[in-house]
């Protein structure tokens, strides 16, 4: 198996940067404290991320990459449908927003909120 090149340059540099980062981080802290465990799975973590880097191929984007290979191709028809869904609501909301508009601009006419000495201006 030979695995093709699945994410950029820039992105290999990242995870060898951040690889070997907390790969010194995790062993120094696991030579003060030998029996935490938290730090050995840190540590190996890190290199997974080193060798991704150098290699510049990462299983879990390959995996991403082929998601269609491995689910079921059935959202496309429920989309389709939603939009349509979607669409008849917004024009339902459009029609109905004109005098729901035109009402609140009645109901909120600064002469009825206000009296005629608030309209002054000092």
């Amino acid at each position: 198996m030979n695995p093709k090149s699945n994410i950029s340059l820039i992105n290999a540099l990242i995870r060898i940067t951040c690889g070997f980062t907390f790969l010194a981080w995790s062993t120094a802290k696991l030579s003060k404290k030998p029996h935490n465990q938290s730090y050995l799975w840190i540590a190996l973590l890190a290199g997974m991320k080193i060798a991704e880097g150098i290699t510049r191929y990462c299983p879990l984007v390959a995996l991403y990459d082929k998601k269609e290979e491995f689910l079921p191709n059935k959202q496309t028809q429920p989309a389709q449908n939603h939009k349509h869904e979607i669409k008849e609501k917004n024009d339902h909301v459009e029609a109905a927003s004109s005098k729901e508009v035109a009402k609140i601009m009645e109901d909120f006419n600064p002469e009825k909120i206000f009296s005629p000495e608030d309209m002054k201006k000092d």
